[in-house]
């Protein structure tokens, strides 16, 4: 007797089972169009393209619909190689989807089609084809290299053709993906017709990882052009570092994360050669260099040819961070080089080990003239972020801040 309840709970237990077992047995019965598999739609639907057969022109839109009295189109998904959908219409009444967007050249798409019949069962139907290659095709290098770099370190893509037309721009920049750190805000701006720069807002976070791709192969640019595959880069960011030098104090201040650990005594530009104020970001370390005066146009008595070590440069017009002992009496009180930030061969030692391709090296209160925002380095750190926003073809004449143009062209990682 003790063991009746469990017994009858059991019992419950398989009613409540055979009960809910009748009821799906009854939902799912073939009465009901939805629980049949798919039909193939194959008769429902016609498209403009053929399947299996030579390639199409990817500029002539994809079109599909549905036969008269056979039914409705209910969606449609065309994918190319590189796993981009294509973007598409459907009409109200369902029977006709065509594509918004001109399809990749050189690519292999597959297109699903799902419908239901008048009875509302669903119906399926797949297509594939290829895109006829690309006659002329926009190759884009992206730059730097993979590898560790500063937090003022700017993007560059440089393009095999130039590009003009501002809408054409704007698919370029579309294409251009950075997966930036979480909250980091940044632009492209367009140098000239073939080169794109990219910076953050601020410099990059420590420690962060930047990496950028173009999602350009097989797309249209414009008439007969259309994006070329591309060999992504990885930027591995290292410490905040920022070197400031004051000319006029005749001191390098060098900062890591917001904390000084070094002060040494320089010597910069003498007038006539003094050096640039401004922001510039190292590009990259030599430990010997030649220096000679005809090299940047400097003759006669000012002429010299000087063996350097320790050589940091910060633009390409020849100006360096560097060893350069034969100052060492004019360094921390008065400016006798060149151009250069001259410094001891022990402090120049220092210097060199701790500071990287990507850092930001700063001069202030110079008699000489200002950096360029660009051909002489990476200036952009120079311009204002209001102006360098001006500069992108998506951003120009839009509201400061994340938008979602921005949230389309910056990936955050997560």
């Amino acid at each position: 007797m003790k063991h009746s309840p469990r017994l009858r709970t059991a019992l419950g237990c398989t009613a409540l089972v055979a009960s809910l077992g009748a009821g799906a047995t009854a939902c799912g019965g073939r009465d009901n169009p939805l629980s049949a598999r798919p039909y193939d739609a194959g008769q429902q639907i016609a498209f403009n393209q053929a399947s299996g057969r030579r390639p199409v022109d990817p500029d002539k839109p994809l079109e599909i619909t549905a036969k008269a009295g056979s039914g409705r189109i209910t969606d449609v998904t065309a994918v190319d190689t590189q796993g981009r959908r294509l973007a598409g219409e459907l009409t109200a009444k369902g029977d006709r989807w065509h594509s918004t967007a001109p399809m990749a050249a050189g690519q292999h798409y597959t297109v699903q089609v799902s419908t239901e019949n008048e009875r509302g069962a669903p119906g399926l139907r797949t297509l594939a084809f290829d895109t006829s290659p690309a006659k002329k095709v926009l190759a884009v290098e992206l730059g730097p290299a993979t590898g560790k770099y500063g937090v003022g370190q700017p993007i560059t893509a440089a393009l095999s053709e130039p590009v003009k037309d501002k809408a054409a721009r704007a698919v370029v920049e579309r294409g251009l993906v950075v997966d930036t750190p979480p909250g980091v805000e940044g632009s492209w701006y367009w140098v000239d017709d073939k080169h794109v720069h990219f910076r953050p807002k601020e410099y990059w976070p420590a420690h962060s990882t930047v990496s950028v791709r173009s999602n350009l192969e097989g797309v249209r640019i414009s008439d007969h052009l259309h994006g070329a595959g591309s060999k992504p880069v990885k930027l591995e960011i290292g410490d905040r570092v920022e070197v400031t030098t004051d000319a006029a104090a005749h001191s390098l201040t060098f900062r890591r994360n917001g904390e000084v650990i070094n002060t040494i005594p320089v010597t910069t530009g003498k007038p006539g050669f003094s050096t640039r104020n401004g922001v510039k970001v190292v590009l990259g370390k030599q430990y010997f260099v030649r220096m000679r005066g005809d090299t940047v146009g400097i003759g006669g008595s000012e002429y010299y040819d000087l063996p350097v070590y320790y050589a940091t440069r910060v633009t390409w017009s020849g100006e360096y961070v560097h060893a350069a002992p034969w100052s060492v009496d004019s360094q921390g009180y008065e400016n006798v080089s060149h151009g250069c930030t001259g410094m001891s061969t022990g402090n120049a030692a220092w210097f060199y080990e701790n500071i990287t391709e990507g850092d930001v090296v700063k001069v202030i209160n110079s008699i000489g003239a200002d950096m360029d925002v660009f051909g002489n380095g990476f200036g952009e750190w120079n311009m204002d972020w209001k102006h360098w926003r001006e500069g992108s073809a998506l951003l120009k004449g839009t509201q400061d801040g994340r938008s979602p143009v921005d949230q389309a062209r910056l990936r955050p990682q997560v």
